[in-house]
C-alpha cells in the first residue's frame, strides 16, 4: 500500500472495506512528521493529518495519526478495488502482523517491517525494559518447558535429505546462508539470507481453512557494499500456509514469500539462493565443496548447564559460490564462499546467559574457524561457548571454550544510540598457534528490524607474525540497550 501526497483528491470508494494499524516512525522536530515503512514503499505524512489520499494503486486511505516518543500509529480505512493482488497484499500483512504478535514478538500495532523501526529487541512496552537478548531469546526458549515440544537430549544419527528440511516436534530452527562475493574487479560485497521457523504448537490443529497455520516464518536478507560503505537490511515475517513460506526436505526447499533456498534436483547442492527487495537483489549458486561438519557432539550443540537447552547443529563450511548480485541499479557478476549453518531446537540459552558472538571465517590456507562465545549477564563467557577448525580436506577439531581467547579491541555504537557492540577483535587459539585480528569491513551492519543485532562482513589478519590471514563473519546478538 503506497500514500500519496496529502490533500490531493481521493479515488472513487470501490471493493471490499478493512481496517489496518500500522506502526511507523516519528520524523521532524516534536513528532511534526510521520514516515510509515512498508513493503518497499514509503508513506509521510503530516502529524494530525486525518486523509492521504490516492494510493497509485487504486486505494483510498482515511484515517488519524497520533505521536509518541519516537512513533507514530496510523488507524486507517481502506477500500480497494477488485483486485486480488491488492487484496492478497493487505491480507498478507495483517496476517503476518497477528501471528508475530502471538508470538510476542512484536508490539501489537506493530506491521510487516523493513530497515529500521520502533520498539527495538527487547523492549516490554509495559515495562519500559529492556532484556538485552529479547525476542531473541523468547524465540530460542531460555530455560522453557518444552510446551509439548521435544527438545534436544543428547546425540542423535542425521539423516538426509530428511534434516536438510523442517522438524515440527520442535519449537525453532533456521537455514543460515553467509559469505563473501567479489567481481572479476574485486569489487567486494557481503551477504545473508536467513530462514526461521518458529512453532505455535507442535502439530497443527484440526482446521479446514488453507490459512490456517502452527508456523510462522520470518527471513532476514542483507547485502553489504564494501566499496561505498552501504549495508542494505530487510526482514519478512509470514504464516507457513497459502504458499506464503515453508519448508521441505526433498527436493530441498525454504522460502517467505519470494525469498528462497532451492535445490536444483534431488541432492541438496548445488543450490540456489534468490532474494530481492529495495535497493539489493541477490542470485547465487552455491554448488558443492567441503563436506558437511556436525558441530558440538556428533551435532548435540549444548548451549547451557541445563539439560534440554541444546540444538541440534550442522553446517557446510566452505561451499562455492558464483551468480548475480544488484545493489542501486546495478547489477554485478559475483563469486566467493559461503558458509551454511542449519540447527534446531526448542531451548537453548540459560537465565543467565544474555546472548552471544559468532565467529565464522575462511581461512586463506584453506582452513575454516567457527567459534561461538556465549555471554553471561556478568560479562564472562559461558563454559558452554564452543567451536570447531574444519582442516582442508574436511576434517574437524572441535574447540572448547578454554581454547579460543578472544578479546575486543574496539567497539562501536549504533547511530541511535541503541547499541553498542565490540567493534574490532583478538582472536588466539594458542593449542594450534592461531592468533590472528578480526575486523569489520564496513563498521555500521547492525540489523534494526524487530530483531537487532549486528551481522556482518569482516577480514581476518595475521597477529604476531602468523602468517594466516581470511575472510568471514560474525553475528553480535544481545547487546541492544
Amino acid at each position: 500500500m503506497r500514500a500519496g501526497r496529502v490533500g490531493e483528491p481521493p479515488l472513487p470508494a470501490q471493493g471490499r472495506r478493512s481496517r489496518i494499524v500500522r506502526a511507523g516512525t516519528a520524523l521532524g522536530n516534536a513528532g511534526q512528521w510521520c514516515r510509515l515503512r512498508l513493503p518497499g514503499r514509503e508513506a509521510r505524512w503530516p502529524s494530525g493529518a486525518t486523509t492521504l489520499g490516492p494510493t497509485g494503486t487504486g486505494e483510498r486511505i482515511r484515517g488519524s495519526v497520533r505521536t509518541a516518543p519516537a512513533r507514530c500509529l496510523l488507524k486507517t480505512a481502506v477500500r480497494t478495488p477488485k483486485a486480488p493482488v491488492v487484496r492478497r497484499s493487505a491480507r498478507a500483512v495483517r496476517l503476518a502482523a497477528c501471528l508475530v504478535c502471538v508470538l510476542g514478538l512484536l508490539p501489537p500495532a506493530a506491521s510487516d517491517a523493513i530497515g529500521p523501526v520502533v520498539d527495538p529487541v527487547g523492549r516490554d512496552p509495559g515495562s519500559g525494559m529492556t532484556d538485552a537478548a529479547g525476542p531473541v531469546a523468547r524465540i530460542l526458549g531460555r530455560d522453557a518447558g518444552s510446551g509439548g515440544f521435544e527438545r534436544a537430549l543428547g546425540p542423535r544419527r542425521f539423516e538426509f535429505p530428511r534434516d536438510h528440511g523442517p522438524h515440527e516436534r520442535f519449537r525453532t530452527e533456521w537455514w543460515y546462508f553467509t559469505g563473501q562475493l567479489a567481481t572479476p574487479a574485486r569489487r567486494r560485497f557481503g551477504f545473508q539470507l536467513t530462514f526461521f521457523r518458529v512453532a505455535l504448537t507442535p502439530s497443527a490443529p484440526p482446521r479446514s481453512s488453507r490459512w490456517a497455520s502452527h508456523n510462522v516464518y520470518m527471513a532476514h536478507f542483507a547485502v553489504t557494499d564494501v566499496e561505498t560503505g552501504a549495508f542494505h537490511a530487510f526482514e519478512r515475517f509470514a504464516r507457513g500456509a497459502a504458499g506464503l513460506a515453508g519448508a521441505r526436505a526433498a527436493p530441498f526447499r525454504v522460502w517467505v514469500e519470494d525469498w528462497e533456498a532451492v535445490s536444483a534436483g534431488e541432492a541438496f547442492l548445488p543450490l540456489r539462493l534468490r532474494a530481492s527487495r529495495g535497493a539489493a537483489a541477490l542470485d547465487v549458486e552455491l554448488r558443492p565443496g567441503k563436506p558437511w561438519v556436525a558441530q558440538g557432539d556428533r551435532g548435540f550443540s549444548v548451549k547451557s548447564d541445563r539439560p534440554g537447552n541444546a540444538s541440534y547443529y550442522y553446517s557446510f563450511t566452505r561451499l562455492p559460490v558464483a551468480g548475480s548480485l544488484r545493489v542501486d541499479g546495478t547489477g554485478h557478476r559475483v563469486s566467493g564462499h559461503a558458509w551454511v549453518d542449519r540447527e534446531w531446537s526448542t531451548s537453548a540459552l540459560g537465565s543467565g546467559q544474555i546472548g552471544w558472538d559468532w565467529f565464522a571465517f575462511h581461512l586463506d590456507d584453506g582452513r575454516d574457524f567457527m567459534f561461538y562465545r556465549l555471554r553471561r549477564r556478568d560479562g564472562t563467557a559461558d563454559p558452554a561457548s564452543a567451536g570447531v577448525l574444519v582442516d582442508v580436506d574436511g576434517r574437524a577439531r572441535r574447540l572448547a571454550a578454554d581454547d579460543v581467547t578472544l578479546e575486543v579491541l574496539d567497539t562501536w555504537t549504533s547511530p541511535d544510540g541503541g547499541a553498542a557492540y565490540p567493534g574490532r577483535w583478538s582472536v588466539r587459539v594458542s593449542a594450534l598457534a592461531l592468533a590472528f585480528e578480526v575486523e569489520p569491513l564496513v563498521a555500521d551492519q547492525e540489523h534494526r528490524g524487530r530483531f537487532r543485532y549486528w551481522e556482518g562482513a569482516v577480514r581476518v589478519r595475521g597477529a604476531d607474525g602468523a602468517p594466516v590471514s581470511g575472510s568471514g563473519y560474525v553475528e553480535l546478538v544481545g547487546y541492544a540497550r
